[in-house]
């Protein structure tokens, strides 16, 4: 797989326009504007820039990691330094909006360097790109306008400063519409949740757990079609716990069943429920119920 180290390299490959800036790329489309046509199609590549970009496709498929997205009615989303994307003749995109690319060495020194690894959305698969309300997509343009106004100045001691300055307010925004996004999408959410216990359950009942021990999130993940960030990033905006927190319960609530046979111990319990160390398993039901599964287990004989 080929991977480009330099912006320049990957614009080149890309067949786009060299940036102006070493480190910095914008293209966007004002009124009847269009913007620059990449390559048709490409296998699957990486970099290590970050890319930002607001498109409509009209038709085809679009791979971004395992999963494909249709982007007919437009949306923002986010590339980070090292993903692999890839792209066939098929897709053809309306060539309106904007595309940002930027070196990640672009940020050193500021603190966005810092603030953008925060940002979960940079994680996400394509198919859980920002969709924008007229509203939003009308306030992102404005911010991208700033932006292109810099880029197309003569560079002096203080562009890039503000060039990072308002990336950094079309991130808080992006931030921002992501968290009006999971409020929108309840309904899928609470599907999301549903899938997720049915996917632990079915693992349970399958006796995966003694043998292959704990799933992993990112294994969950990909039998959603979701990606791992997105997955706990809506269950925690759904109910105020992570993926890894609702997997826990799970296995607390699972072990509690198993702790009142008398005839298996602790360890045995640890075990069955994909536990290497059962160490482990006794200080995360401890931390979750306040007691040790011993003294569970002795309570519930007492009562």
């Amino acid at each position: 797989m080929e991977h480009f180290k330099s912006l320049s390299a990957y614009m080149a490959y890309l067949e786009l326009p060299a940036p102006e800036h070493p480190m910095f790329s914008l293209f966007s489309s004002k009124g009847d504007g269009f913007l620059p046509c990449p390559k048709e199609s490409s296998p699957p590549i990486s970099n290590d820039c970050y890319s930002i970009s607001f498109k409509k496709k009209l038709e085809g498929d679009l791979s971004y990691g395992r999963t494909k997205y249709d982007f007919s009615n437009g949306a923002l989303f986010f590339i980070a330094p090292r993903q692999v994307i890839q792209w066939d003749s098929a897709v053809i995109f309306e060539q309106q909006g904007f595309s940002i690319n930027f070196h990640e060495d672009f940020l050193k020194g500021s603190e966005l360097a810092y603030q953008i690894k925060r940002y979960g959305f940079f994680s996400y698969s394509v198919n859980e790109a920002l969709h924008l309300s007229p509203k939003e997509e009308k306030q992102l343009l404005s911010i991208v306008d700033n932006i292109e106004m810099e880029y197309q100045n003569n560079h002096d001691a203080f562009s890039k400063e503000i060039i990072i300055s308002q990336l950094s307010t079309l991130l808080k925004y992006a931030n921002r519409y992501y968290e009006r996004q999971f409020i929108n999408r309840q309904e899928l959410s609470n599907n999301l949740l549903e899938a997720f216990n049915q996917q632990l359950t079915k693992y349970f009942e399958s006796g995966q757990l003694k043998g292959t021990g704990i799933p992993g999130i990112e294994e969950i993940a990909e039998k959603l079609s979701v990606s791992q960030r997105y997955l706990s990033d809506t269950l925690k905006k759904e109910t105020g716990k992570t993926s890894t927190e609702h997997l826990q319960l799970f296995l607390i609530d699972e072990a509690k069943n198993s702790l009142l046979d008398p005839q298996k111990t602790v360890s045995e319990v640890a075990y069955e429920l994909g536990f290497e160390y059962p160490a482990y398993f006794s200080r995360l039901f401890k931390k979750k119920e306040g007691i040790s599964p011993k003294a569970y287990r002795e309570r519930y004989k007492l009562n």
